[in-house]
């Protein structure tokens, strides 16, 4: 016989025939339910019982659902909290995930969806989750430390979510770390990239299709929706998508329903959708590349992953890490890094990142005599070399406005290179305005 204690919802809402509804549904879920009507009444609630998840509706009588995720998030910050809207008021729903809501279900509910919502929840407060993001997620500079923070908290919520950075950074490990810190652990990770799809695939691609649909169709196929249903869905280089099926894929996200080529129905998916691309999105959308409404239900919290240039200090870890795991993989006695190579390591620009990192070590493992790695062994190019901030000796320098402005042309170029000749994002990696930009690049002719 079970005697472990039932789970227990607060339900905070001012219309008795909601809560009658939730009431009933949960009690069939053998869930125990306890309701307020209001924000007072949900405190102290809130003060006297423990509770695995609540529900609440955005507009209360003496408040909003609002003031009510923020009071959890203060003071319970463990408990799952899901927000009931009017149905469109997909503003209020963004909102609630920013402050830090796990999920939000519009009204009239629908019963399916809340209860997978409850479960998924329950699953999360059940602290079912790994703990192996230390391991996975190397170094211990300040900027990697607050990312793990970052992916900690993102675990427990539902909410979409935009992954920036550079290529290389380690934005799909970041991906797959707030899906295995999360409720949708023990369900699939389906990482895509969607510049890698055909244009003419894609729908099918994403959605499926019936047999006989087009030519080759020779049997059903689910897409990759299905193929993630439960868990998480990783759009890699999404502003790689083209803007016809930019306008499917936010329809799809909007009503959790997708369509397969050549169906006549639409098949509902739980999903949640992960996004990452080195471009910048809001230049995107500026550019009218990428579509605003989609950018907004993508991006409802941004996660940026730091460029190996912004966390040198843990150049040496990651180093030392890889060796050893290139030594296991060849059967090679490991390979150890002379001081001077190290030192170069840390002074190099890295435009590619920890991938780059990953694979100078892989040549010079191949390289070095005695295992030990010296200098010229890690073949770094000379133009990515010479730290940041390194200056020339008084001696070297005849003219110092010549000087800084030839120091500030490579700066420049620099970051036009890595945006891909992006204007805007180049402005923002170097904390310029665009105006100031603009000016700067006319000055040193390079408009």
């Amino acid at each position: 016989m079970n005697t472990s204690p039932r789970q227990k919802i607060l339900i905070v809402d001012d219309e008795p025939d909601i809560r009658e509804l939730l009431e009933i549904t949960l009690g069939r879920m053998k869930l125990d339910t306890f309701s307020a009507r209001n924000l007072t009444e949900a405190r102290a609630l809130l003060h006297r019982e423990t509770f695995d998840l609540c529900l609440t509706d955005m507009r209360l009588p003496d408040g909003t659902g609002l003031e009510l995720v923020q009071h959890i998030q203060q003071r319970y910050p463990q408990l799952p909290v899901a927000m009931i809207t009017a149905y469109g008021s997909l503003e209020t729903a963004i909102n609630a995930l920013k402050a830090g809501a796990f999920d939000f279900l519009t009204k009239p509910v629908d019963l399916t969806r809340l209860r997978e919502l409850v479960a998924t929840a329950l699953r999360m407060a059940a602290g079912g989750v790994s703990t192996t993001i230390d391991r996975r997620l190397l170094g211990d500079s300040l900027p990697m430390r607050n990312l793990r923070k970052q992916i900690d908290k993102l675990a427990r919520s539902q909410a979409p979510v935009y992954i920036s950075g550079e290529s290389g950074s380690g934005k799909e490990l970041v991906a797959r770390l707030i899906h295995e810190q999360g409720p949708r652990a023990g369900q699939p990770f389906v990482p895509v990239n969607c510049g890698a799809i055909p244009s003419e695939l894609m729908e099918s691609e994403f959605f499926g299709h019936r047999k006989g649909s087009f030519t080759g169709a020779v049997e059903d196929k689910p897409g990759l929706f299905q193929a993630a249903q439960g868990g998480t869905l990783f759009l890699d280089e999404v502003a790689d998508l083209p803007l016809s099926m930019q306008v499917k894929l936010l329809r799809a996200i909007q009503e959790k329903a997708v369509r397969s080529v050549g169906g006549q129905q639409e098949t509902v998916v739980d999903v949640r959708i992960l996004c990452a691309t080195h471009k910048d999105l809001d230049a995107e959308v500026t550019a009218e590349r990428f579509r605003q409404d989609l950018y907004y239900r993508l991006n409802v919290i941004e996660l940026r992953v730091p460029s190996l240039r912004e966390r040198r200090d843990d150049i040496e870890v990651l180093a030392a890490h890889m060796l050893k795991r290139l030594a296991k993989d060849t059967g090679q006695p490991a390979a150890r890094l002379h001081p001077q190579a190290l030192e170069a390591l840390k002074s190099y620009r890295f435009p590619g990142n920890v991938r780059e990192l990953e694979n100078v070590l892989e040549r010079a493992h191949t390289l070095c005599e005695n295992r030990v790695i010296e200098t010229e062994d890690l073949r770094l190019s000379e133009g990515n070399c010479a730290a940041d901030g390194a200056i020339a000796d008084l001696t070297q320098i005849d003219n110092l406005e010549d000087y800084l402005e030839n120091v500030e042309r490579k700066l420049i170029l620099q970051a036009l290179e890595e945006t891909r000749w992006n204007r805007t994002a180049a402005a923002q990696r170097l904390s310029l305005s665009f105006r100031s930009m603009r000016y700067r690049l006319k000055k040193l002719g390079l408009d």
